[in-house]
């Protein structure tokens, strides 16, 4: 081991014993650097060993185990500039023990600044990361969820109603409807899985010009449905048109599966740079037939995932029981970075 000055004459026994020490106090650097500073001070001024010293200037920056440490590396510069002085006669201070002192002391200190500010940088990165990996996931669950059930509950719904049905030509075409649905979810999702990791739209997404057909699947499966649709597709963002098309789907899902006797009034309109929408139903007064009652469960990514999906468009999404004893879903998607801005400043 490397050696420096030493100003104390002692035994060979203490100077063992302060060098064991020394070396036993640098298990607990990670928690504290406190003892492996004081133990390296006494190893220096006992052995002339400056190694001790450097590693705890490095440990407890490293690992962050001092608060403030600019303070406490001056410190022990200092007391190795002391020895060092000491160790010379008449007490001279050479300049190459200085040089000495920064670079065995003071510059292990800011290298292990640097290493544990890295370190820090290194992990937030990955945070970041396992976040942004973690939203793509929610929104995989999210679109999946909007695409299969909106497809599987027009199907099981047409199902039902063939069921009951003796007429052979209708019969035909709700079986065609089935049918593409069926092809039409199929594509939906082969296209989302290859396009997911850009980040973007399918551009086969439905926007607003998409809400008509879900008003006329809805009523096609028993539904009452009164539409008003004021907005231009052209005019929105694609994202915030697609997300417009899931809010009345997702509405309209809720309403198959909890409320299939009422009445339900879609809304969709533009008004400046917000387009709102909402899908409101009064409360069920009649009993659905029995063939055309749902029952899939909950699957946990409705609403909230919807909630997500309008937010990553800057927009708002609520949802509540109106007084009639009904169930309303709105939302207001913002068109730019100005219009969005008003939004969150009201």
């Amino acid at each position: 081991m490397a050696s420096g000055p030493s100003w104390l004459t002692a035994p060979r026994w203490f100077a063992v014993l302060s060098a064991v020490a020394a070396s036993a106090a640098m298990l607990w650097r990670r928690r504290t650097a406190w003892p492996a500073v004081a133990t390296a001070l006494i190893c220096l001024a006992v052995t002339g060993q400056f190694l001790p010293l450097t590693v705890a200037a490095y440990s407890m920056t490293a690992h962050r185990t001092v608060g403030c440490w600019r303070p406490v590396a001056g410190g022990m510069a200092l007391g190795y500039l002391v020895m060092s002085g000491l160790s010379h006669p008449l007490g001279h201070l050479l300049w190459v023990d200085a040089v000495r002192a920064v670079a065995l002391v003071y510059l292990p200190a800011v290298i292990g600044g640097w290493v544990r500010g890295y370190r820090a940088m290194i992990e937030d990165q990955w945070l970041r990361e396992e976040r942004a990996a973690s939203r793509e996931r929610r929104r995989l669950a999210g679109e999946l969820h909007d695409t299969v059930t909106h497809a599987v509950t027009v199907m099981v719904l047409n199902a039902g109603v063939i069921q009951d049905n003796e007429d052979s030509g209708e019969i035909r075409k709700l079986a065609r409807g089935i049918e593409d649905k069926g092809v039409r979810a199929l594509a939906e999702m082969r296209e989302l899985l290859t396009t997911l990791r850009r980040g973007e739209v399918p551009a086969s997404a439905l926007g607003v010009d998409g809400i008509p057909q879900l008003v006329e699947e809805g009523i096609a499966t028993g539904l009452r449905i009164s539409l008003s649709l004021d907005v231009a597709d052209r005019g929105l963002p694609r994202q915030a048109a697609h997300a417009c098309y899931r809010i009345v789907q997702e509405g309209l899902n809720n309403v198959r599966k909890h409320a299939p006797g009422s009445m339900v009034r879609v809304a969709c309109e533009t008004r400046g740079e917000v387009t709102s929408v909402s899908v409101v139903n009064d409360a069920a007064d009649e009993e659905p037939r029995p063939r055309t009652t749902l029952n899939l469960g909950e699957s946990g990514y409705g609403l909230e995932g919807l909630r997500e999906r309008v937010t990553l468009v800057g927009g708002r999404l609520a949802w509540n029981r109106t007084e009639e004893g009904g169930f309303a879903l709105t939302a207001h998607i913002p068109h730019s970075g100005r219009a969005r801005e008003s939004m969150i400043k009201n």
